[in-house]
């Protein structure tokens, strides 16, 4: 038993504290740093409705696109490099696999195509690769990673090639794809949605307004609460589970982290998509204008959650589900201006950047 416990995948926090008056901050550069972000959640204490401005940022998310049966070749064609990968930026993931097991394809902003294949995709594939380094079976993943700005990449070129050959003719990948693209949209987009079946998807939006709230009392110090504590309670208000239980309860433990407070109201709205990462930037900004009006919140709190299924984790690093994939970070912003950022991932991924 003891030894079986040893082995349960931990995760890692990494935490910071800065202000948004430091110019060598590096909150811009974490967030778009999470490519593929499934979910936001925004906390706000002491506050019954949105302003409008707020309120448009949460509910103004772009729209994103779901194209059914994509070979994955067509990542190669001209025109779309063209127009969308050179052109902007182009996030896009295979939805509906498992990155276990299946195959799985992200297209990354910076143009970098990531496929995380099993040995016999691979070897039919007959492409460069790196072996996955979190497999639990020596042979059972591996990973092939192009960037369309090396020249051996350029259509026509060597590279080019022999991947185009491999996707179309040795491993024939289709996959349902999840794409969008900043700040090109659905014009970018066209060569490749003009030739499949695809749809278009609005970000769900929903909103719970609460009342007497325990919250902790939390200040711009890191020593005021725990880190581990705030995150769980944050995550508990969210899944609308209770933080008032006995010792006894069966059904939870969960509390609110002490020193506390008690919220007279607050607003808890979530955003579900395929949110790229400009936007949530956009909503951080507008954050830190309603704490700097409001008369009654001293903070805030945002949640960005990653795809499970995603293949890459932070800035393109492979992505360990089989060690725990956890992959989110949450932001808490201050009246004053500073921050506390709290970046979660699988113990054996690197540090988030």
């Amino acid at each position: 038993m003891c030894a079986d416990l040893e082995r349960i995948p931990r995760t890692l926090l990494v935490s910071e504290r800065s202000s948004f008056q430091n110019q060598k901050n590096q909150l811009s550069a974490h967030v778009g740093q999470h490519h593929f972000n499934y979910k936001v959640s925004v906390l706000l204490p002491e506050c019954g409705s949105a302003p409008p401005l707020l309120d448009a940022a949460l509910n103004g998310f772009s729209s994103f696109y779901l194209i059914r049966n994509l070979p994955v070749y067509m990542l190669l064609d001209q025109d779309f490099l063209q127009t969308a990968v050179h052109q902007g930026s182009v996030y896009g993931l295979s939805f509906g696999c498992r990155v276990d097991e299946d195959p799985c394809v992200a297209l990354m902003p910076n143009g970098r195509l990531v496929l995380s294949l099993d040995k016999d995709s691979f070897e039919l594939l007959g492409f460069e690769r790196k072996k996955y380094r979190f497999t639990k079976r020596a042979t059972s993943r591996y990973v092939v990673s192009v960037n369309f700005s090396d020249s051996s990449m350029t259509p026509g070129g060597r590279g080019y090639q022999r991947l185009l050959t491999g996707l179309k003719t040795h491993l024939p990948l289709v996959v349902d794809f999840l794409v969008s693209h900043h700040p090109g949209g659905t014009t970018a987009l066209q060569p490749l949605l003009s030739r499949y079946d695809w749809s278009e998807h609005r970000p769900s939006v929903s909103t719970r307004c609460l009342a007497n709230l325990p919250c902790p009392l939390l200040t711009s110090d890191l020593q005021s609460c725990d880190p581990h504590s705030v995150l769980d309670w944050l995550g508990a208000v969210d899944a609308d589970v209770s933080c008032e239980n006995s010792s006894s309860s069966f059904l939870s433990t969960m509390v609110c982290p002490e020193p506390k407070t008690t919220a007279s109201s607050a607003l808890n709205v979530s955003v579900s998509g395929f949110l790229n990462p400009h936007e949530i930037h956009h909503l951080i900004q507008e954050l830190r204008s309603y704490l700097d009006q409001s008369q009654l919140a001293s903070w805030v709190a945002l949640t960005v959650h990653g795809f499970t299924d995603s293949p890459v984790s932070w800035a393109g690093d492979e992505r360990s589900v089989l060690w725990s994939g956890n992959t989110f970070y949450s932001l808490l912003l201050f009246k004053d201006d500073t921050y506390q950022l709290h970046l979660a991932t699988g113990a054996h991924h690197t540090c988030p950047p």
